[in-house]
C-alpha cells in the first residue's frame, strides 16, 4: 500500500496531518508513506516536524511546479492558482497511490482532473464552529478524521459523513505539540499577564480591518499587559510588505511580540503561553481552551451571533462590538472568568474526544489503514 500526505497550501495545516503520516510509517511497516510539498521551504518544515518521530521512515518529495509559479509562491505566498497548479502538474503522481490524506478540501479538485483511483481522506485542520468546516463538499471525501462529537453530530446531521467512513477522537496537532514541548522559552522576561490577539484572515469575519491598529496602539501605550500579535497565518501571507511596516511600528516594544507567520505562530507556542485570548472567529480559540482561561471576542461586523451554532464559541467569554476601552474589557475578562469556566469545559468536552494526554495520531493512522484495506 502506498499512502501520500501532500501539502499544497500554507504550512499551518501541516501539523494536523503529518503526525498521522509518521505514526502510519512506524506502526504499519507494510505501508509506504510519502510526504510531498509544493516548496523547498515547506518541505524543510515538514522534515523538521518529522524529526520528532525518529522511529518513522517516510519518503519526502518536492511536487513538480513550473519555476515561475514556485518562485511566486516562495516570494508572495500561496494563491488559489498555485494550489490548483500543484494538483494539475502532479496528477499522474497522485494517481499512483491507494490513499491521499489531506488537511484541506482544495485537493478534491483532483477528481475533476481525472484522479479517480486513490481514496481521498480528510483530516481537517482545526476544530472550530464556522460553517466552512461543514461545507457540502465534505461528502466527497471517502473517509474523514475529526476531533469529537460536536463535529460528528453536525456532519452526520447534514449527510456529509456516513457510519463506517469516519473516525472521531483524532486531533494530531496536539501530538506534535506534546513532542515539541520540552525547552520552550518564556515569551516575555517579566511577570505581566500576556494577551494573545489572533484575528482571522477573512475580511468579512476578521476584527483586524476595523479594530486591529487601534488594539496594537493601545497595547503600545499601556504597561499592564504583554501582547502577542499572532494572527491567522493567512492574514499576511500574501501581504508581506505590511509585515515590515508592523514590525517597524511595534517591534521595538519589549512587551509586544509581532509574529505574522513564523513556526511559533503555528505550533501553539502562543496559545499555550498566553493568559487571555482576544480574537474573532479563528478556531485557535478551541486549542487555547484546552486549559480554560479568559477569552474576549470582537464582533466587528454586527453579527447576530446568539443561538447561531457557527458562533457557539462566543458564549465562552464577553463579546464586544467596539475596541473602545479595550483595556477595561480585558480587565473585566480576567475578573469574570469564573462565570465562563463551566461552559468552557463543556465546549472542550464536545469539541475534542480525548483520553487524557494519550496521543491521537495513532488512532487516525490505524483507522486509515484499516479503511483502505477493507476498501481495496
Amino acid at each position: 500500500m502506498r499512502l501520500l500526505f501532500p501539502y499544497i497550501a500554507q504550512p499551518h495545516q501541516t501539523l494536523h496531518s503529518l503526525p498521522i503520516a509518521m505514526e502510519t510509517a512506524s506502526r504499519h511497516p507494510g505501508v509506504e508513506v510519502h510526504v510531498a510539498c509544493a516548496t523547498e521551504k515547506h518541505l524543510d518544515y515538514a522534515k523538521f516536524l518529522a524529526s520528532f518521530y525518529p522511529e518513522a521512515q517516510v519518503r519526502f518529495e518536492l511536487l513538480h511546479l513550473p519555476n515561475m509559479i514556485r518562485r511566486q509562491v516562495e516570494k508572495h505566498g500561496h494563491t488559489v492558482i498555485s494550489k490548483f497548479a500543484s494538483l494539475f502538474y502532479n496528477k499522474n503522481y497522485f494517481s499512483t497511490f491507494q490513499g491521499i490524506v489531506v488537511p484541506e478540501r482544495t485537493s478534491l479538485y483532483l477528481r475533476k482532473l481525472g484522479v479517480q483511483t486513490p481514496r481521498m481522506i480528510w483530516t481537517r485542520h482545526g476544530a472550530g464552529d464556522r460553517a466552512i468546516g461543514f461545507a457540502r463538499d465534505v461528502r466527497l471525501f471517502d473517509y474523514v478524521l475529526m476531533a469529537g462529537r460536536k463535529l460528528e453530530q453536525r456532519l452526520l446531521a447534514d449527510g456529509s459523513i456516513r457510519p463506517g467512513r469516519y473516525k472521531t477522537g483524532v486531533y494530531a496537532k496536539f501530538d506534535m505539540v506534546q513532542r515539541m514541548q520540552t525547552g520552550r522559552p518564556r515569551l516575555f522576561p517579566n511577570d505581566r499577564p500576556t494577551v494573545m490577539y489572533n484575528p482571522h484572515f477573512s475580511r468579512g469575519l476578521s476584527s483586524w480591518p476595523r479594530f486591529g491598529l487601534n488594539i496594537l496602539d493601545h497595547f503600545a501605550r499601556q504597561d499592564r499587559y504583554n501582547l502577542v500579535f499572532a494572527p491567522h497565518y493567512r492574514l499576511f501571507d500574501t501581504r508581506r510588505a505590511e509585515i515590515a511596516q508592523l514590525k517597524r511600528a511595534y517591534g521595538h516594544y519589549e512587551h509586544m511580540l509581532i509574529d505574522t507567520g513564523s513556526p511559533r505562530s503555528l505550533d501553539m507556542t502562543y496559545t499555550m503561553g498566553s493568559d487571555l485570548y482576544l480574537g474573532d472567529v479563528s478556531s485557535q480559540v478551541a486549542e487555547f481552551l484546552i486549559r480554560p482561561r479568559p477569552c474576549l471576542f470582537l464582533n466587528a461586523h454586527d453579527v447576530a451571533w446568539q443561538d447561531d451554532p457557527n458562533y457557539r464559541f462566543w458564549s465562552l467569554g464577553d463579546v464586544r462590538d467596539s475596541a473602545d476601552d479595550i483595556g477595561g474589557a480585558i480587565d473585566r475578562a480576567f475578573f469574570t472568568h469564573e462565570d465562563f469556566i463551566a461552559s468552557q469545559k463543556d465546549y472542550i468536552g464536545d469539541t475534542f474526544d480525548l483520553s487524557g494526554d494519550a496521543p491521537t495520531a495513532p488512532v487516525g493512522a490505524d483507522a486509515i489503514v484499516d479503511y483502505l484495506r477493507m476498501a481495496s
